[in-house]
């Protein structure tokens, strides 16, 4: 199906009930989910498992436009595939990675399927039951034979995984700066309430504490290159205002950003 838009969305809390393939056809998206975070432009495409993640998409190209294709596809269309065809079936040591968040750039074969799916979506005939497998099915051949890992996590994440286990993958992974606790807690698919009890008993400190740990090792980081000024750090490491990032880290390392680049520098 496709799915334009002509306005910005910044940070889109997204629950997908279903597996996606999403082709990029203009404009620019950025996908986070609980271990990874990706920046997509024309010409690459994406397979997202079903659950939760944040969704940034932004107007670009010479129309100035947001267009894209997506396919969904169930779980169980997944096993049936690898029941039909089961010389694609998991082997061993095939590696299982989780979660199976995965980029591909547009070859030949990709860019004329999305024309195929463009003319039958504006073709006004009825997309039949029948028709939308065999176009999933072909996907879903090309795909097993470029990256056959990519379908085996894929249905590898089907099953749950504990709770720690994803708060624990969720903090390792490189999360935008601006992230909140709001965010993470959807991202690990709990309650605020819940998502602050297990992280404090997980990391013995309340979500927000650690982040803003986080943030100010970065900002010291960059301060100790000497070439970047306070008002050209803050925004870099999550804060709104230079005010409130010159407070926090004061209060962490007893002196003034500007302070503290000097004494590093000097």
């Amino acid at each position: 199906m496709p799915y334009n838009t002509a306005s910005n969305s910044e940070r889109t809390k997204i629950t997908l009930r279903y597996h996606l393939f999403s082709f990029l056809v203009e404009g620019e998206k950025v996908v986070t989910y609980p271990t990874v975070t990706a920046r997509i432009v024309p010409g690459q495409f994406l397979l997202l498992p079903a659950g939760n993640c944040l969704m940034s998409e932004k107007l670009a190209g010479p129309t100035h436009a947001y267009q894209s294709m997506l396919l969904f596809f169930s779980n169980e269309a997944l096993t049936a595939f690898f029941q039909k065809h089961p010389d694609l079936g998991m082997g061993v040591g095939t590696e299982r990675v989780a979660p199976p968040f995965h980029v591909f750039e547009a070859d030949e074969f990709l860019t004329n399927f999305v024309r195929s799916l463009s003319l039958l979506a504006s073709s006004g005939a009825e997309l039949t039951a029948s028709i939308q497998q065999l176009k999933l099915e072909e996907l879903l051949l090309y795909v097993s034979r470029q990256q056959p890992g990519a379908l085996h996590a894929l249905l590898a994440s089907a099953s749950e995984t504990a709770e720690n286990q994803r708060i624990r993958a969720v903090m390792a992974a490189d999360l935008p700066v601006h992230i909140t606790v709001e965010d993470l807690a959807f991202l690990c698919h709990t309650s605020l309430s819940t998502f602050k009890r297990r992280f404090a008993r997980l990391y013995g400190t309340p979500p927000n504490k650690w982040l803003t740990r986080q943030r100010l090792a970065m900002a010291a980081q960059l301060l100790r290159q000497g070439t970047l000024k306070t008002s050209d750090i803050y925004d870099q490491v999550g804060y709104e205002n230079v005010s409130s990032f010159i407070q926090s880290f004061k209060q962490a390392y007893g002196i003034t950003p500007k302070q503290f680049q000097m004494q590093q520098t000097s």
